[in-house]
């Protein structure tokens, strides 16, 4: 054990962030689109009905339906309720509530000739929201989240005093820290120096550690969007949209772990880890795709979503609270503390494109003509494929990046994402019945588990209702969506042992208004 100063109270040290996740990846990938009312009342199944500027972010080639132009607002209201499970303990976290702004803009549509017509729209959208509280707690007697510190720091090859002193290691903040507060130190073992984690010595000895995870996260994706489409003779359409989605992500975080066994002289009485943490950054996307309608109340869609090519900046704050009791006779608890004013030291940038995503659709319209106003309702359904094992982490292509100059620290966590994600299937159904000016919709959708192990079990599906009002150029249409999510949150990851984790059941119901005019 190399013995270090230690100062009594916070400790202002500067290093770089090591927050980028696997999680970071999966969350700006397997976005949810919030859409129109009319959109989310059938399930979001836009990707061959068009004459919906949420075809924007589905399918833009739905744009070409448009005949005349139309300017719209879609204002929302979501209620959230969280249930995690962790180490068989259950535990709810409070109900959380706030606005969201669904698809809003205008459309502006020309036709050239008898058949033909040109398209223009602008559109912003609620990519992705990430309001949520979750919580869970248990006691867990087989790891530690300090053991992922001592396997980081192991794996570095560093001395204590190059880890603490050198702000150009690769060593995350919760790395230095647990090193700083003796949360994890070497020991010669049977003449063979190994890193060791306090807590890792009441599990040995047959105790048990009660952890507490609490998260909070705010914020989303707004993204604006440019779109343009074409029809011909009223059997094809062709589309294509340029998105430049915004991220305003932000997330804090309490962690803690405790002796049960009652023992205190172990080494170890509790760590307590708490974090700010914010991504934000903007990308662009390109959105392509094609409407083929053979018939009048036959359509079969197809379209591309490229990755978007995200440049990011990751902030992070944080400290740590150890109590090693009176272990090499501390007779006190230190701490570590990220400081705002350290010179830019615990912020960075980075380069991350997302998954593709390919949707194949298609819809039957039933009705007494091809005049859209005597359409009684239709049918749709689409099907897409999201590549969730493609998503890339890389330096960022310009700039000053004192702490990375390739893309070694990356490879290891695309790597991860590649071995922890699989590519997944989303399904989409819905419909409309229309009687008069009044109309009437329903729909639902359901996605399969993004995760590779058949033990992490992980869905999302969604219900939804709707009516809709059009008359002399104005239309209104509410609907109301309920989703039911099931996912997994890990504490922490090691590399030598299974991991643990939560299995979180979301449920979260949105009330959405559309209102818009016709020109």
């Amino acid at each position: 054990m190399i013995k270090r100063f230690l100062l009594l109270g916070p400790i202002f040290i500067s290093f770089i962030v090591r927050a980028q996740l696997p999680e970071d990846a999966l969350r700006l990938s397997n976005t949810n689109p919030s859409g129109t009312a009319r959109e989310q009342a059938i399930g979001g199944a836009m990707g061959s009905l068009g004459g919906d500027i949420s075809a924007h972010f589905v399918n833009p080639a739905g744009l070409g339906f448009y005949k005349t132009g139309e300017i719209l607002i879609s204002p929302g209201f979501g209620f959230q309720h969280t249930k995690s499970q962790y180490l068989s303990a259950s535990e709810p976290a409070p109900n959380s509530s706030h606005f969201m702004l669904g698809t809003s803009g205008f459309v502006l549509s020309s036709a050239t000739s008898p058949g033909k017509s040109t398209v223009f729209s602008f559109a912003i959208n609620r990519s992705a929201d990430f309001y949520s509280h979750t919580r869970y707690e248990g006691a867990n007697h087989y790891s530690s989240g300090a053991e992922a510190y001592a396997e980081e720091y192991a794996n570095s090859g560093l001395s204590i005093d190059d880890a603490l002193g050198a702000p150009g290691a690769s060593l995350s903040y919760g790395t230095r820290m647990a090193l700083y507060t003796y949360l994890i130190d070497t020991a010669t073992v049977g003449g063979i120096t190994q890193v060791i984690a306090q807590p890792q010595k009441v599990l040995a000895a047959g105790g048990s550690l009660y952890q507490v995870n609490d998260s909070r996260t705010t914020g989303g994706i707004t993204e604006l969007s440019l779109g343009f489409a074409s029809s011909t003779r009223d059997k094809w359409y062709l589309g294509a949209a340029v998105g430049i989605p915004i991220v305003n992500y932000q997330r804090t975080l309490a962690y803690s772990e405790t002796d049960l066994s009652g023992n205190t002289h172990n080494d170890f009485n509790y760590y307590n880890y708490s974090e700010s943490f914010s991504s934000k950054g903007a990308g662009v996307n390109l959105k392509v795709g094609a409407i083929f309608r053979p018939v009048a109340a036959w359509r079969i869609g197809l379209a591309v979503h490229t990755p978007t090519f995200y440049t990011l900046t990751d902030r992070l704050d944080a400290k740590l609270v150890s109590d090693a009791e009176d272990y090499h006779h501390l007779d006190s608890t230190s701490s570590g503390v990220m400081d705002n004013n350290s010179g830019g030291g615990n912020s960075i940038r980075y380069d991350l494109s997302s998954s593709w995503h390919f949707i194949a659709s298609g819809s039957y319209v039933f009705g007494t003509g091809e005049d859209p106003k005597d359409r009684q309702g239709f049918i749709t359904g689409d099907i897409e494929y999201i590549t969730n094992k493609s998503p890339r982490f890389s330096v960022p292509s310009e700039g000053d990046y004192a702490y990375y100059t390739d893309n070694g620290y990356y490879d290891d966590l695309n790597n991860t994402v590649k071995n922890y994600y699989k590519n997944s299937v989303n399904f989409r159904l819905g419909g409309e019945l229309k009687f008069n000016a009044l109309a009437v919709r329903a729909g639902g959708s359901y996605s399969l588990s993004p995760y590779a192990s058949s033990d992490i079990k992980a869905s999302r599906a969604t219900a939804s209702a709707g009516l809709g009002y059009r008359n002399h150029g104005i239309f209104i249409d509410l609907t109301f969506v309920e989703s039911f999510l099931k996912d997994a949150s890990f504490p922490y990851r090691l590399g030598d042992k299974d991991n643990v984790y939560a299995t979180v059941h979301q449920n979260t119901s949105n009330l959405i208004l559309t209102v818009g005019f016709k020109f």
